[in-house]
């Protein structure tokens, strides 16, 4: 595969999530987030398990992957899809994209652990950059600048919810389930593995949907009540922001660098910020500027950072 190539489908998932955030918020106004999280997942895993088998890939999963798969479904499908959606409804000023943003620290750390890739002072330099860049791009600078003086009493309880609680235990699951896609794809095709993933991870979700419904069915509707307009922004998230930019990312964590592969999530607020500027004309501070700027560099020294250190005269061999 060409370079410039690859490099432009490892950067579109990110940019995909970037708009699949804002397209998802306004449906939760005529959806339960235990359907929106379904909804988004069973489309889009038929639609991989096709893709994969029109290009030829096998749909069987190896039984020695089949016990990591569901593993795999119940963390990254079920349990970061249900608490995403549940705390993207109840997020605010900012801070829950920036708690969803922050896992490749967790997977950075899962990576060494597990697999022994090297971080070394440059990664983890480039790392906390990148934390602080989204930092940045997500929350106001009023907040920043009492926060940088008074700590997180600063917050007063406005930036902080219990929507950002959700958002720290969907990204603390996504981080969990990029390690284990690693397990689940041994010995099966990664594009196949992400595609059950998704209709075992998204069966659950009905469940606990339908009992919502039917334990308080006057608040709670089971089917969703949207508009021609809200269904195209769930077939968006759906189709692209899930089917096409969950494939991408798993099919590229299965293998080669983990920890900088998934520092590219920095570069997903920075992706949708540009989306408002592009499409809603909207402008950009200095503060985010400044963000965007930090997370670039960010990627840059995480992915660099075998040339960037060296040890003994010697570079420090990074996965390729």
């Amino acid at each position: 595969m060409p370079r410039t190539l690859r490099w432009v489908l490892m950067l579109l998932p990110f940019a995909l999530w970037g708009t699949a955030m804002a397209a998802m918020k306004p449906l939760l106004l005529g959806a339960s987030p235990a359907m929106l999280a379904s909804l988004r997942l069973l489309p889009a895993g038929l639609v991989l398990l096709l893709a994969a088998r029109l290009l030829g890939r096998s749909w069987r999963v190896d039984p020695v992957d089949w016990p990591w798969l569901l593993l795999f479904a119940a963390v990254d499908g079920s349990l970061f899809q249900g608490l995403l959606a549940r705390g993207l409804g109840e997020t605010g000023a900012g801070l829950g994209s920036v708690l969803i943003d922050s896992q490749p620290l967790l997977v950075a750390l899962l990576a060494r652990t597990l697999f022994g890739e090297a971080i070394n002072p440059v990664g983890w330099l480039g790392l906390l950059i990148g934390l602080l860049g989204i930092l940045c791009l997500g929350l106001p600078g009023e907040v920043l600048r009492h926060w940088w003086l008074q700590g997180p009493p600063a917050l007063q309880g406005q930036a902080w919810s219990h929507g950002e609680a959700w958002m720290l235990g969907a990204a603390a699951a996504m981080a969990v389930g990029t390690v284990l896609c690693r397990y689940a794809t041994r010995r099966s095709d990664p594009v196949a593995v992400t595609g059950w993933h998704m209709l075992l991870g998204g069966v659950p979700l009905v469940l606990v949907a339908g009992g919502e419904a039917l334990l308080r069915p006057e608040t709670v509707s089971f089917w969703p009540h949207w508009s021609q307009l809200e269904w195209g922004l769930m077939a968006y998230a759906a189709l692209l922001g899930s089917a096409l930019a969950y494939g991408l990312f798993f099919w590229f964590a299965s293998s080669g660098d983990l920890t900088g592969f998934t520092a590219l999530t920095f570069l997903t607020p920075v992706f949708a910020v540009l989306c408002g500027v592009l499409l809603l004309d909207e402008r950009l501070g200095q503060l985010q500027w400044l963000g965007a700027a930090l997370a670039l560099l960010s990627v840059l020294l995480i992915n660099q950072r075998g040339r960037l250190w060296q040890v003994g005269g010697r570079t420090e061999p990074v996965p390729p």
